[in-house]
């Protein structure tokens, strides 16, 4: 689109120095062309543009017009040039702005779950030592991972309202889109209010579920800060409520039941948003819906704040998730209000009854909608299956009703809000509802405690650990194929497992030799991430996860003997019959050196010969050779003991006649001293530097020297297995 501006003005000044202007709006050649702004004040002000030369040639009672031309943007259409027009499944991600993330969103720890996380490491970590010993610690770690389920479950039994608003809250906690995504069938996302904007904060589309069409609006919130900020943190301007408005008048229209998503702090409150009539188009909303003449049903995802929540869940049923809030006014709003401070907010947040417990309480929510320990981030497929069921079933018990009779519900569901009492005695020894006792309820200190006393315990008991044998390979194994079959009767994926497995074995026996079919290879795919998402939920399946990687370390261990054995009988084939004997003549040499006997020259010339011999065949078989290493002389006979001892005596001796003699010994107790004070290294350095060059200029090194080589040749040693080749003050024993 191209736009004209047009600036027609009288260019002569009229009475006081005024200038005088008009717009014009004109049509012209199938292009729009707008008046531009009128000179209003001066040509002082033109002058910022024009320079004083152009208005001198300019008659005083001429008719001027300055146009300018701006050039719009080209539209892009979403949708691709080679669309498919036979798709089956899936959401057109061409008309959704709304893609997977690239990376992984960071894992965040609320504040009251540090506690357990914490312990969930300890235990981990207790375990792995358990391991390492080789002792049965199994069930002091079972008894400690079932105190640390309970503790779990009690936290999250009995959140107060302000963790569970935290949670609701939470940055990973599944969208309204993902919510979506997961449910339907097919999916396409619907934009605009028809009247010049399309809020991202409101989404709305049509999406099929079971083969059935709904009409889907939600409030989406980012999945990171650069999404929230698009998003505008899921506040809606009065354009998001037209939007919703038009949606629910084309599903009323088409007949299509309407499922509404709330998840917002409230409607953007900025002062453009009340230009435009924010508090009209909630207002308009709320009456256009107790009019809809189909199934309305509204699930609150996250928090729903005030009027920005209610403008989309004036519905025939309210259902809420676990961990949700709705509220008049966000506990930090009321507790500044209130008790002049936001620091009072868990204080408001009880006040104020937000939970979905209160809720269907109070009978305002028509249903809680359960959520995985730890949350709907914890799990959100399962977390949406369980949305799903929820809106079928509803949707199915309101498409009883007439249209009179689902008008009449909707309006009664808000008329029977609230109320009062009167005449009713109260029992002046009325039983309240008491917290639960926590007598015998697990807390994370005792836990802590039993996790520091079960640590010093394998400390004190640690061992060798015993050797890895088939048996206990083969009961690991056992042990973890049960806990498999159990984590999966536990998930709900029997039947999903079953089926595959029968698929899995038609297909064998009919096509042994070809590969799997792709869509059988997805449902095994998809079974299989189902199962890793539930097993990597915090705190779950804790044994079962040590034992899969303590069998994945096992399996990692016999593959590496394997490999060794394989290479052994591959360089076995490749040694030929006459190097082997040689080989017999080295592993002889090696049992003599091991008993001390004495060996002549001509015998240790030929062991270097043969073991250069076999590094070249070694090396000719494509094998490389890392190093020669030389076998450690582990025991020698008592006669050989005294000698060497004998020797050692006789240099520690002539080490201490010199130190008494040369008057060394006076400073090496200044050494000592100043060591004690704390004097610095450097100084330390130079003062042993100097002891050792005086103490090694009056030693007779040569005599020492001729002692330990008499002594090698008596073991039969070759020189250069003498640890370093000279004897002195830092090599006083052979």
């Amino acid at each position: 689109m191209t736009t004209l501006s047009l600036v027609a003005g009288n260019c002569a000044r009229g009475k006081g120095g005024e200038d005088r202007g008009f717009e014009l709006l004109h049509r012209f050649s199938g292009k729009d062309v707008f008046a531009g702004e009128l000179l209003g004040s001066s040509f002082t002000r033109a002058n910022r543009i024009w320079s004083k030369e152009s208005y001198r040639n300019i008659s005083r009672n001429k008719f001027c017009i300055f146009a300018k031309i701006k050039k719009g943007k080209k539209y892009d259409y979403p949708w691709p040039d080679d669309m498919d027009p036979n798709i089956s499944s899936g959401h057109l991600s061409y008309l959704s702005h709304f893609k997977p993330l690239t990376e992984k969103p960071k894992p965040v720890t609320l504040p009251f779950e540090k506690p357990l996380v914490d312990l969930e490491k300890k235990i981990t970590e207790i375990r792995g030592m358990a391991d390492e010993t080789g002792l049965d610690f199994s069930n002091q770690i079972g008894q400690l991972e079932n105190k640390y389920q309970q503790a779990l479950k009690d936290l999250y039994k009995h959140l107060t309202p302000i963790q569970r608003l935290s949670i609701a809250r939470h940055p990973n906690r599944p969208t309204v889109l993902d919510h979506i995504l997961n449910i339907t069938e097919k999916w396409v996302e619907l934009h605009g209010d028809r009247a010049g904007y399309d809020d991202p904060a409101i989404v709305t589309g049509l999406g099929s579920i079971d083969g059935k069409t709904y009409m889907f609006i939600g409030h989406q919130k980012g999945r990171n800060t650069k999404e929230n900020i698009v998003r505008n943190f899921a506040m809606p301007t009065p354009h998001g409520y037209r939007k919703a408005l038009r949606m629910m008048k084309y599903a009323d229209h088409h007949k299509f039941p309407i499922v509404t998503f709330v998840d917002t702090p409230g409607a953007f409150a900025d002062l453009k948003s009340e230009e435009l009539g924010q508090g009209e188009a909630i207002a308009h909303n709320l009456r256009a819906m107790f009019g809809l003449k189909v199934p309305v049903v509204t699930v609150v995802t996250g928090e729903g704040g005030s009027g920005g929540a209610l403008a989309i869940g004036c519905a025939n049923k309210m259902f809420m998730l676990e961990n949700s809030a709705f509220y008049v006014a966000s506990p930090e709003a009321c507790a500044a209000i209130l008790w002049k401070s936001s620091q009072a907010a868990p204080k408001a947040a009880e006040k104020l009854r937000i939970t979905a417990q209160e809720h269907y309480r109070l009978k305002i929510a028509d249903g809680i909608i359960p959520e995985p320990l730890g949350g709907a981030h914890a799990d959100p497929a399962w977390t949406s299956q369980q949305i799903k069921n929820t809106i079928v079933e509803s949707i199915k018990e309101l498409e009883n009703m007439n249209t009179e009779e689902l008008l009449q519900h909707r309006r009664l569901k808000f008329r029977s809000i609230g109320g009062f009492q009167e005449g009713i005695p109260v029992e002046p020894n009325r039983k309240r509802n008491m917290k639960p006792s926590e007598i015998n309820m697990p807390k994370a200190a005792d836990i802590e405690s039993e996790i520091e006393i079960l640590k010093k315990k394998i400390l004190e008991e640690k061992g060798p650990s015993d050797p890895i044998t088939s048996q206990a390979i083969e009961k690991l194994k056992q042990d973890v194929d049960k806990e498999i079959t159990s984590a999966f009767i536990s998930m709900g994926l029997q039947e999903k497992l079953e089926s595959v497995k029968l698929e899995l074995s038609t297909a064998s026996q009919n096509t042994p030799s070809q590969p799997l079919n792709p869509s059988l290879k997805e449902k095994v795919d998809k079974v299989m991430q189902e199962f890793n998402q539930n097993l990597s939920r915090p705190g779950a399946y804790l044994g079962l996860k040590q034992k899969l990687e303590k069998l994945n370390l096992v399996n990692g261990i016999i593959e590496m003997e394997e490999r060794k054995k394989k290479l052994k009988a591959e360089i076995n084939q490749k040694i030929p019959a006459e190097l082997k004997a040689k080989m017999e003549l080295l592993k002889n040499v090696e049992e003599k050196i091991s008993k001390g006997e004495t060996m002549d020259k001509d015998l240790i010339e030929e062991v270097e010969g043969v073991k250069k011999e076999l590094v070249e065949i070694l090396k000719a078989a494509n094998l490389e050779v890392v190093g020669v290493a030389k076998k450690n002389v582990i025991s020698a006979p008592p006669e050989l003991k005294e000698k060497i001892e004998k020797v050692n005596k006789e240099i520690y001796e002539e080490i201490e006649r010199v130190i008494n003699t040369a008057g060394i010994s006076r400073k090496i107790e200044d050494l000592k001293a100043d060591i004690e004070k704390g004097s610095s290294s450097e100084d330390r350095e130079k003062a042993q530097a100097k002891i050792k060059e005086e103490i090694l200029a009056t030693l007779d090194v040569e005599a020492l020297k001729q002692k330990v080589e008499n002594l090698t040749v008596e073991l039969g040693l070759p020189k250069d297995s003498v640890t370093e080749d000279k004897v002195g003050v830092e090599n006083g024993r052979f």
